[in-house]
């Protein structure tokens, strides 16, 4: 029987869309087939998104195949018809037949409780619970904290729970959302103590509340004058009126705030604008009123100051405007992304989601999806917090990623560029990221630790959403010290104190350097910077790990129901058989690390006895060496790729072998072979591509394809910081400097 969730509040405001993303979110990283049922729908406003918008941004984000429709039980004003007319149970037994229908083509069902707006429904929370009993499902009760005390909130969880446990209900937890920070949120945890099922709190966030652009723009059918889509994304924190004369408007101005004038105040939009561009503060956008428009000379001039900067219209006036936007509160669309981020990172923090989890009693998938495995990656990257620097700090893709990284509580990370010009740079994309200098302390957070030397600290447990450290090479008094101890290491190729400095003013060698020196666990690179630029720092300052022969990659390709492991794909061009057979030793440690079981399969052109020539030789050696030097290891070779990974291929041509027909560490015999390989399959067979991922270095250190979007970034980052927990604090440096064996022709082959 597939297993189904109900979410299920009681009353309006509890902002259950938060709860409801973060249930998918566990849910999918447990199993491949995950449904969504909503029993009752308003009708569409437009296409086939619903009315709040959150089974959109679950299609979206989930990759599902449903349709809004086919998801859907029926109508609000359909089903109060059916309820008048015939009865709750007829209306219950339709709903039950829709249900069905959905769940025969899932595993597990997240079923969304109605929503209390304007439904018209009499004993609406009786109605979800008899719902929730028909279908099998166990519920997670809902309950509003917003502008309550702390009596009050516990009040409203006991009777949440009794309310649907006196009606049959198997309560898996209650959620108290929207909790008022202090002794409310303590006292809703202190009730968990005391009931037989989990009670969790989420206190209230003011960046879930804020409005978007878009939606303000949505809300007063408003005129887009000027601003791109990630402009149109940004939050509004506050609205600001515009009256005064500059001097004193300026200092009205406040970070995240719209400012509301009238059109024909051309000098308060010049001026706010070129505010922003300074980046004190940054605006989330400008709204004019009257039906004015500045002219065409000051609309030029605002195009410049703040690129993608929203300036929007409206034909009534100030005051009529602030009444429609004042009780506007933020929504989780599709349309905003960046939030859905925000509400995860909340909901992870403040639930037991492993103990969740276990409750919600669904077993794990014997497939391995793309999403799974990238859920586990952010799940393991934030079990045990590490730091990340990011050289690439004004790059649009690193910021974007590292906005998403932040809010997720994945890592601490520090980007590296010249200050006001990163600072500029999140102002002008409209990003939620609060920068900070090198020794600049953190707000006080719960489970925070006191920040380390030169305020490159790390958190004892992970809290809310931090901020990223941003240091400038040129100017950091590090310099110094990198200096020294990078002509230290280059002694032996003629390298002076005076070469040094210059040479660790470099971002690349910097963020190297701050690996090597404990100020970071790890670096990701290569957004804006090409592989040797990226590694050959690598290569000088960290080298290889003890037992280690050369530094190679692995790419890691998420198909549509496994993972399977590439290497090396970026930077052997032409390894011999010892340097293969590492090369797949390597492979197989990095594939068991991040959950893929290693079965290696050593490729060529011929499978077996079948061919010969030296390049067959060269791979039928490195099998003979990896059996002999890891015995433990199940590994076939020499292997085609069809009789590695279809089992009816294997069967034919190695009949009884451990790993043909099931391989999943796919070693081939050169970068040639290996880097046009994993192209074809990422652009014939839609797989997704995570790497290259670097093995061999002492500390790690990863590269991105120029070509890399924020997703990969993301999951870039989090390889690396998973990779950092296996580092231990006093990892010997010793070898030889430069010790790595890869040499530099073919590096750029990777891209």
């Amino acid at each position: 029987m597939t297993r189904s969730v109900y979410v299920a509040g009681i009353g309006r405001g509890d902002g259950r869309q938060v709860i409801e993303l973060g249930v998918m979110e566990l849910l999918t990283r447990q199993v491949d087939r995950v449904g969504v049922f909503r029993p009752l729908a308003h009708e569409p406003e437009g296409g086939e998104d619903d009315k709040d918008g959150v089974f959109a941004l679950l299609r979206s984000r989930y990759r599902l195949t449903q349709t809004a429709a086919a998801a859907t039980g029926m109508a609000y004003d359909r089903a109060a018809a059916l309820l008048a007319e015939r009865g709750t149970d007829e209306l219950v037994t339709a709903l039950l037949d829709r249900y069905h229908e959905v769940a025969r083509a899932f595993e597990v069902v997240l079923v969304l409780g109605t929503d209390y707006a304007d439904t018209q429904l009499p004993a609406e929370l009786a109605l979800n619970a008899r719902l929730a009993n028909e279908f099998g499902a166990g519920v997670l009760a809902v309950v509003a904290g917003h502008g309550q005390g702390a009596e009050s909130v516990v009040a409203e969880v006991r009777n949440a729970r009794h309310a649907f446990t006196s009606l049959g209900c198997d309560v898996i937890a209650v959620i108290a959302n929207r909790v008022r920070e202090g002794d409310t949120l303590r006292a809703v945890r202190e009730l968990g103590a005391q009931l037989p099922e989990p009670v969790y709190a989420l206190p209230e966030d003011p960046a879930l509340a804020a409005p978007t652009v878009a939606q303000v723009a949505e809300e007063l059918g408003a005129e887009v004058l000027l601003g791109d889509a990630s402009g149109l994304a940004r939050d509004i924190r506050d609205f600001v009126f515009g009256g005064a004369m500059l001097p004193t408007f300026l200092t009205a101005l406040r970070e995240g705030c719209m400012v509301i004038t009238p059109g024909d105040r051309e000098d308060l939009v010049v001026g706010a604008l070129a505010a922003h561009s300074a980046g004190a503060p940054p605006l989330a956008g400008l709204l004019l009123t009257l039906g004015e428009r500045p002219g065409p000379q000051t609309m030029a001039l605002a195009q410049r100051l703040a690129p993608g900067t929203p300036l929007l219209a409206v034909p009534e006036g100030s005051y009529p405007t602030a009444t429609a936007v004042s009780g506007l509160e933020g929504r989780l669309t599709a349309a905003a992304p960046r939030k859905a981020e925000l509400a995860l990172g909340l909901f992870e923090t403040h639930v037991d989601t492993a103990a969740l989890t276990e409750r919600l009693s669904v077993v794990r998938s014997d497939r391995v999806t793309p999403m799974m495995f990238e859920h586990e990656l952010i799940e393991r990257a934030r079990a045990d917090r590490r730091r990340i620097v990011l050289p690439e700090g004004t790059e649009e893709r690193v910021l974007r990623a590292a906005e998403i990284l932040l809010r997720r509580n994945v890592c601490d990370l520090t980007l590296l560029g010249e200050p006001d010009a990163i600072r500029k740079r999140v102002a002008d994309l409209g990003l939620g990221l609060r920068l900070l200098g090198p020794e600049e302390p953190e707000e006080p957070r719960e489970g925070a630790a006191e920040p380390g030397a030169a305020g490159f600290g790390r958190r004892a447990e992970p809290g809310g959403p931090a901020a990223a450290r941003v240091v400038d090479p040129a100017t950091s008094p590090l310099r110094e010290r990198f200096a020294e101890v990078y002509a230290r290491l280059r002694a032996h190729r003629g390298v002076t104190p005076e070469l040094a400095f210059d040479v660790v003013g470099d971002v690349s060698y910097f963020g190297t350097l701050m690996v090597e020196e404990g100020l970071a666990d790890g670096m990701v690179s290569g957004a804006a910077h090409s592989t040797a630029a990226t590694i050959r720092p690598a290569f000088e300052v960290i080298r290889t790990r003890p037992g280690a022969a050369i530094v190679s990659s692995v790419f890691f390709m998420c198909l549509a129901d496994k993972v399977l492991v590439y290497g090396d794909c970026a930077v052997n061009p032409d390894p011999d058989a010892g340097q293969l057979a590492d090369i797949a030793i390597q492979s197989a440690a990095t594939a068991a690390r991040f959950g893929v079981e290693p079965r290696v399969a050593m490729l060529s052109y011929s499978t077996g006895t079948s061919g010969s020539g030296a390049d067959v030789d060269k791979v039928r050696e490195a099998t003979g060496l990896v059996r002999e030097l890891r015995p433990d290891l199940r590994v076939e070779g020499p292997i085609q790729y069809d009789a590695a990974v279809e089992p009816s291929v294997a069967a034919t041509k190695l009949p009884g072998s451990a790993v043909a027909g099931q391989a999943t560490v796919l070693i081939f015999p050169d970068l040639n072979t290996g880097n046009n390989t994993y192209k074809a399959v990422q652009r014939s067979a839609g797989a997704v591509a995570v790497g290259p991922v670097l093995q061999g270095l002492r500390k790690p250190v990863n590269d991105l394809s120029r070509g890399a979007l924020v997703q990969d970034i993301v999951n870039t980052v989090a390889i690396t910081a998973v990779q950092a927990q296996d580092v231990a604090p006093a990892d010997d440096p010793g070898g030889p400097a430069g010790g790595a064996g890869a040499g530099a022709a073919g590096r750029e082959a990777g891209r």
